[in-house]
């Protein structure tokens, strides 16, 4: 695949070059994150289930509860960076030819820099900013009180006052194409290369904006996977960790990171 920009070490002021892609490259992505979740069934269900419970209590705490949301939603998105690290790893010990472990997996849990956890800051204030402002207009605005889904439906996305959600849909596209610009690829680039935060945000974004027809449909496979985890439940348990390992080559595709210093 030809690469769109000229090396740059990982301490310049621009991004790593990415590769041009193929607009179907994320069905590729998909049916190797398959191959890695069968290589070690075991623990991409242990990564699948920490999603889940983390799910859960989101949905426990701020069912009905504002307040309580934002502190769940911002707290689960702290600690995703790092659930999704163990996965990541599984799929580069794999690519390396070595066997995925346990111990794969809490070592990159263990050696999880510090950049991982300020990306996972910066996902959390973003997500506490979503959660204020659609709270802002959903609750402040067009005086939707009752929680649950219902009611959200009948009073807020059937209203007779169709702006308040036109706005909410038009602050939810950006929030979500501003989230999946600069975390494409930004984590397991962390985990794999000698980098610091800015320069993978940079990277993923770059990667994003160089290919935007494979990209959308990625981002089109990433919302429908959640969408149907989040409406069924179960099939959380793989349906996510496949998108992990999906995302691990993504990352590998679309980075030129050869000449990019590797972690062990």
């Amino acid at each position: 695949m030809p690469v769109i920009m000229e090396n740059v070490s990982p301490s310049a002021p621009h991004p790593a070059p990415v590769r041009a892609l193929s607009p179907g490259a994320a069905l590729g992505w998909m049916a190797r994150g398959w191959r890695d979740c069968l290589a070690s069934p075991g623990l991409s269900v242990l990564h699948g289930a920490a999603f889940l419970l983390g799910g859960l209590a989101i949905g426990v705490i701020g069912h009905g509860r504002q307040s309580l949301l934002a502190g769940a939603f911002s707290g689960f998105l702290l600690v995703a960076p790092l659930l999704s690290a163990g996965l990541y790893a599984l799929s580069r010990q794999r690519e390396a030819g070595l066997a995925p472990s346990v111990a794969t997996v809490v070592a990159a849990w263990r050696g999880a820099r510090a950049a991982l956890w300020r990306l996972g800051l910066l996902l959390a204030v973003l997500g506490s900013l979503w959660v204020a402002l659609s709270a802002l207009i959903v609750v402040g605005w067009a005086g939707v009180r009752g929680g649950g889904v219902l009611p959200f439906l009948r009073d807020f996305v059937l209203a007779p006052d169709w702006r308040p959600f036109a706005v909410w849909l038009f602050a939810g596209g950006l929030f979500a194409a501003l989230v999946f610009a600069i975390g494409a690829v930004s984590v397991p680039m962390l985990l794999d290369r000698q980098v610091g935060v800015r320069f993978a945000l940079l990277t993923s974004a770059r990667a994003v904006g160089s290919n935007p027809a494979a990209m959308l449909l990625w981002a089109a496979i990433v919302m429908v996977t959640v969408l149907v985890s989040l409406a069924l439940v179960l099939p959380m348990l793989v349906l996510i960790p496949v998108l992990g390992h999906a995302t691990w080559h993504a990352y590998r595709d679309s980075v030129e990171a050869g000449d990019l210093p590797a972690r062990p």
